[in-house]
């Protein structure tokens, strides 16, 4: 069977939700999910139910995590934390590294984290646009070499972009809203886009898409 890498945003954050929220957060520039966005990540869940999936990868901020694990408990794996797929690490959005909870924490709370995996890519800031693109298109190009199996990779907006163009040729428009789906599937070839920023298993949607 051909490999199928599905690729999805995490839910609604809670600063979009609330701004107020980053004034006084401990870790500023690495949110929870909102209430909706919890759904969200359950509507994702139900909606992979049966799709084949082997290997869950997500970024190691929260809002992914959180949204991976809602998936990876009704999926019934394990959920890997690829620091390959984090945020765009862009001095526009944050002053400097933005800091994140350490593994040990997250793994305690989120029980689906298997601490054994270690990232393949490390980002580094400042990112330019164009070395988000390269690093996450780097990261999928791995990811795909060292699994043959069906994949699910969790991220965020320009993650979301950057691995969809680390494999489909030709650079599409790809749409990047919360909880949205891309499937991409391998042929003898290429790699050919069959979802593109599917919302149709979300009760809320986001009415204008924002990355920041």
């Amino acid at each position: 069977m051909p490999q199928t890498v599905w690729i999805a945003r995490h839910g609604n954050r809670l600063d979009f939700v609330n701004p107020d929220w980053f004034n006084t957060a401990a870790r500023p520039y690495d949110p929870p999910l909102s209430e909706d966005g919890i759904v969200q990540a359950q509507e994702l869940g139900d909606r992979l139910r049966g799709a084949g999936i082997r290997h869950i990868f997500a970024s190691p901020f929260l809002r992914t995590v959180q949204t991976a694990h809602e998936v990876a408990k009704i999926l019934d794996r394990p959920l890997w934390l690829e620091a390959g797929l984090s945020e765009w690490l862009n001095p526009a959005w944050m002053p400097t590294y933005p800091e994140t909870e350490a593994r040990e924490i997250l793994a305690a709370q989120y029980t689906t984290i298997d601490l054994s995996y270690s990232a393949a890519i490390q980002p580094h800031y400042p990112e330019s646009e164009a070395d988000v693109a390269a690093r996450t298109a780097k990261t999928v190009q791995h990811l795909v070499g060292h699994y043959r199996e069906d994949l699910l990779l969790v991220g965020h907006g320009a993650s979301v972009l950057g691995t969809a163009h680390g494999l489909v040729a030709g650079k599409p428009e790809i749409q990047a809203s919360f909880c949205c789906l891309v499937q991409i599937v391998a042929t003898t070839t290429s790699w050919q886009l069959l979802l593109n920023g599917d919302t149709s298993h979300l009760s809320q949607t986001e009415q204008r898409v924002r990355f920041n």
